[in-house]
């Protein structure tokens, strides 16, 4: 408590910089107020805390916090417009649509697939290597996994859906691989080569389809045989916590602990160090005795292991089924979440939420709007996305040696 009270003792609270922060909140503030359970009614309220947020931001941009006050000023626009519209809305239509706990645990299923493919992305574009063929491993994972399912079941049992998950990294691995080989052993653009691995992918996956599956498609019951569900009794009846949080899948704790792991092995680990180090200064790397190539394969293939496991969650622990191109474009949202999140995990893992967030409450739009107002949430992450890349909001710069073959001298 000492420590608390001492911490919030030090914030200066008319820095310039806490007063950006204080604008952003007041943004999201103006929102929420409109939204169940307040459900605001006059739009009065959104206006005025939204203006608020607006001065909050225009006073901190003035004095040398551009990123943050610039930050507050859309936040409080943002925090107008929507909620504005929230007060024109039925009270029942919000009801209906914002659920919170709902969409908590909806958030988190969609943000799982694309959390495992950023943080593949996060290790290979780390070391220096641009991976843009994360949604073709996504792709082959969720194949692979399923196809690996189906074919264990009957001696693995139950256990089966951990031979999908490793017949998903392999094939991912393998992909992986054929990547490292093309950007650092033969130094192809790394952008070309990821393409192809993404045709590569798909063309790979739909031949396989059809010869295995035909017209009928993927079986039944995959479901019972599918990563498992983790039931956490004691906290299945916590108000909103327990509908969120009670009966996830395996996988998506499974992101949790990889988010933790990848933060301490890429910031507090040597390899760690080694993979920073060649992704900034191969030469310097290099120099001090790095093998460049070795650590640069290691996160290539890490990475596809990684990315293909969250298409063995698409197949076999969300939508229990294959269908071809069925991941739609997860692995590019999962680079632009990378990208969104500047190379860190936590923050790339926020981004995956708003995505996330984003998909839940398309699904749960059109049921009260109409499918337009789907189709705009779905596009609004992006938006935000060109916003983060174009550095009104700080500006995204990836490792300095990434897309760059190192030849050694």
């Amino acid at each position: 408590m000492t420590a608390v009270t001492a911490r919030l003792g030090g914030i200066q609270w008319t820095h310039p910089k806490t007063v950006g922060i204080f604008g952003i909140a007041l943004g999201a503030l103006a929102f929420w107020l409109a939204l169940p359970p307040l459900a605001s009614r006059t739009a009065v309220l959104p206006i005025a805390i939204g203006i608020l947020a607006i001065a909050a931001g225009i006073w901190s941009a003035s004095r040398e916090q551009r990123r943050i006050g610039w930050g507050a000023v859309a936040a409080g626009l943002l925090g107008i417009f929507f909620g504005v519209l929230a007060t024109r809305s039925s009270t029942a239509h919000l009801d209906q649509i914002v659920v919170w706990s709902a969409l908590g645990a909806a958030t988190l299923r969609y943000a799982t697939p694309l959390t495992f493919a950023a943080i593949g992305g996060l290790y290979c574009e780390r070391s220096g290597v641009i991976n843009v063929a994360l949604e073709g491993m996504l792709l082959s994972g969720a194949f692979f996994g399923l196809w690996a399912v189906d074919w264990s079941h009957s001696w693995a049992g139950g256990a089966a859906w951990v031979v999908g998950i490793a017949g998903a990294a392999l094939a991912g691995m393998v992909l992986a691989a054929i990547h490292a080989v093309w950007a650092i052993q033969f130094k192809v653009d790394q952008i070309i080569s990821g393409a192809a691995i993404n045709f590569l992918s798909l063309g790979i996956t739909g031949y396989l389809f059809i010869d295995k599956y035909g017209d009928s498609g993927t079986p039944g019951n995959i479901d019972q045989y599918g990563i498992p569900d983790v039931h956490i009794g004691f906290i299945s009846h916590w108000y909103f916590i327990g509908p969120i949080l009670g009966q996830l899948n395996l996988m998506i704790w499974l992101s949790f602990a990889l988010l933790v792991a990848t933060y301490l092995i890429v910031f507090r680990t040597p390899f760690g160090l080694r993979l920073r180090a060649v992704g900034e200064h191969p030469r310097a790397a290099d120099t001090v005795g790095i093998s460049v190539y070795r650590t640069r394969y290691i996160a290539v293939i890490g990475s596809g292991a990684i990315a293909a496991m969250g298409g063995a969650y698409l197949s076999i622990g969300f939508v229990h089924s294959f269908n071809e191109g069925m991941t739609n474009g997860t692995g590019f949202i999962g680079l632009a979440a990378l990208v969104f999140g500047k190379w860190r995990p936590f923050p790339t893992w926020g981004a995956t939420l708003l995505f996330g967030f984003s998909s839940a409450l398309a699904d749960r739009l059109p049921n009260a709007y109409g499918n337009q107002w789907g189709t705009l949430f779905q596009a609004l992450p992006y938006l935000l996305t060109l916003i983060a890349v174009a550095g009104v909001i700080g500006r995204s710069i990836g490792p300095a040696a990434a897309g760059r073959p190192y030849v050694k001298q």
